[in-house]
């Protein structure tokens, strides 16, 4: 559903072999992007961070060892729930309501 209102695009293989994949990769002309989880409940939310972290953190451990071609860092992380309030939690990733994203 989130998507219907957000355009994909894909992104490197960085977490192959980890088990770590982002929901949707959110790419802008300007070379940011926002690496964005979709989970329906509250409870989920937890998990879903603990993966954009450590896509993160994989992203900072392969530009320790790449020099020459390092991957950009995401801009954002963001989780796309089924509640009620958005906010910011402490770790940094953004919490969104999917009714946030209408119009």
């Amino acid at each position: 559903m989130p998507t219907r209102w957000i355009r994909i695009v894909t992104f490197p293989t960085i977490g192959t072999g980890y088990g770590l994949e982002a929901d949707i990769v959110l790419h802008l002309s300007d070379g940011r992007y926002a690496l964005i989880e979709c989970k329906l409940g509250s409870r989920e939310i937890e998990e879903g961070a603990a993966h954009l972290l450590e896509l993160k953190q994989l992203i900072k451990k392969h530009n320790e060892s790449e020099r020459q071609n390092p991957l950009r860092e995401p801009d954002l992380l963001v989780i796309i729930t089924g509640g009620q309030m958005a906010y910011t939690r402490p770790d940094g990733v953004k919490i969104i309501p999917l009714g946030c994203l209408k119009d």
